[in-house]
């Protein structure tokens, strides 16, 4: 910014950030602009997540006792010179916090917790009307400290006596990579510093009765964003990939917080590319368009759900064929979600279906059993990626697990995870014929692993090429 300190570079400042062009500010006017203002702080209800971050914190802090944990919440990302990125507070600390604001530190120590936070601006300095990153005229009214203990049921200190706090002696744990500006307050120690973060990533990877809520509550507006998508398809075939994208958006600022990741819209060749994101191409009919989009909704939990659909309406022949084989694939990888099976059967179950496929078209250099040997995995030239992750909060969640908890892990019930495998026939790929070039495929829904087996909390919207058709034909105009 090029006036102001960047407030992740330095402590916190009174001085309001301001830029190069903004007016000069006269004595008279400052001393009249804080004067004559009502003003009243709301006593707010708790927070839906207030007693299940309370025992969060709890079972946190019985994994390391005796010691002091700190966990940021981050602060604005520059987008360009003096404008930021709208804010997104950091997964762990809103975890275990509740809290959304940013430049807010998570302390937690002795069993008890302390939210030290950046509150309102006073009307004793100039900051509510000068500074442009937290000045209420600026950027909107904050909470103030009342409002977010209220709210949260947590001990609110400001920002700013955080560096005295954590000067004290004691075992430190700082999640690191979120604030350099805590990081560079305590010295690092890579060990136990990445032993911190891989507890809080593993205490997510089962979620509560609340969380699925949130999680299923993601997926019905994911699901509403994929029907205003159909229902604006002459816009669609008109304007392109951009269409697709900023329908669902809409869909997803006005029923949810945000995306929760940048919509992938890949018309054609496009879908080849796995995080295609520039979304600029035409969509064209008698070729295929690949959606994967997700509503982050207003507690951050957040839906990932990919659908291929044939832009006229109707799969061609070869289309279906390649759609049936990778639903078939998908549903074998469903099917391999329950509790006591171990993560990666997931994948090899989705992998199995693809490379028997693969062999029957007569495009493996080898029959599937050995395309299939970890020695090999030659089919992966037309797979790519891996099956499935755990989804929550993050849309890759709880990434800094153990493997053994995780990758190398076993399914409990309660966690979550997306099972998408794909086809992708590259554009260039001079070993498939002709017609399968620059065709992608995949099919992605979000499953909960069950006490029973699974359940797939993006079932809305249609999987079979049949239900496809039907569905698109209902919506379009």
């Amino acid at each position: 910014m090029s006036e102001q300190t960047s407030p992740e570079s330095t402590a916190p400042s009174t001085a309001p950030s301001t830029e190069s062009h903004d007016p000069a500010v006269p004595a008279a006017y400052s001393a009249f602009m804080r004067e004559g203002w009502g003003d009243r702080e709301l006593d707010l209800p708790p927070h839906p997540v207030t007693d299940l971050s309370a025992r969060r914190r709890t079972s946190l802090a019985e994994v390391f006792p005796g010691e002091r944990l700190v966990l940021p919440s981050g602060t604005y990302k520059q987008r360009s010179n003096d404008t930021d990125y709208r804010f997104r507070s950091d997964t762990a600390h809103t975890y275990f916090s509740g809290n959304q604001t940013s430049d807010a530190v998570l302390v937690v120590e002795d069993g008890e917790a302390v939210l030290y936070a950046r509150p309102r601006s006073s009307r004793e300095s100039d900051e509510f009307f000068r500074d442009r990153v937290y000045g209420e005229l600026w950027a909107g009214r904050r909470p103030s400290a009342h409002e977010i203990s209220s709210s949260l049921g947590i001990e609110v200190r400001h920002i700013d006596t955080l560096p005295e706090a954590l000067s004290v002696s004691g075992k430190t744990r700082v999640h690191r990579g979120v604030s350099s500006y805590v990081d560079s307050l305590v010295a690092p120690d890579e060990t136990r510093d990445g032993d911190f973060a891989r507890v809080v990533s593993e205490m997510r990877l089962v979620k509560d009765t609340w969380e699925i809520g949130e999680l299923q509550d993601a997926c019905d507006i994911t699901a509403l964003g994929f029907e205003d998508s159909v229902r604006e398809w002459d816009n669609v075939l008109k304007h392109g990939e951009r269409w697709l994208e900023g329908t669902f958006f809409r869909r997803a600022r006005t029923m949810g917080n945000d995306i929760g990741y940048d919509s992938i819209v890949g018309g054609g060749k496009h879908a080849t590319t796995l995080h295609w994101i520039e979304n600029s191409g035409p969509i064209t009919p008698g070729e295929l368009v690949l959606l994967d989009m997700g509503v982050e909704g207003h507690n951050l939990y957040t839906a990932d759900v990919t659908r291929t659909l044939p832009v006229d309406g109707t799969f061609t022949t070869l289309q279906r064929e390649l759609y049936d084989l990778v639903l078939t694939s998908q549903q074998a990888g469903i099917d391999a979600v329950r509790p006591g099976l171990a993560f990666a059967d997931v994948h090899a179950a989705s992998m199995s279906v693809l490379a028997h496929g693969l062999e029957g078209m007569g495009l493996l250099p080898v029959s599937a059993q050995e395309a299939l040997d970890p020695e090999s995995k030659v089919y992966a030239r037309w797979t790519l990626h891996g099956t499935s992750h755990m989804l929550g909060m993050d849309v890759h969640d709880c990434g800094q697990a153990a493997p053994e908890a995780y990758a190398k892990g076993t399914l409990a019930a309660g966690m979550v995870l997306t099972v998408e495998p794909g086809l992708y026939f590259q554009e260039d790929d001079l070993l498939v014929p002709e017609g399968l070039r620059g065709i992608g495929i995949r099919i992605e829904d979000d499953i909960l692993v069950t006490d029973e087996g699974s359940t797939n909390l993006s079932a809305a919207l249609p999987r079979t090429s049949a239900d496809v058709e039907e569905w698109m034909g209902s919506l379009r105009p």
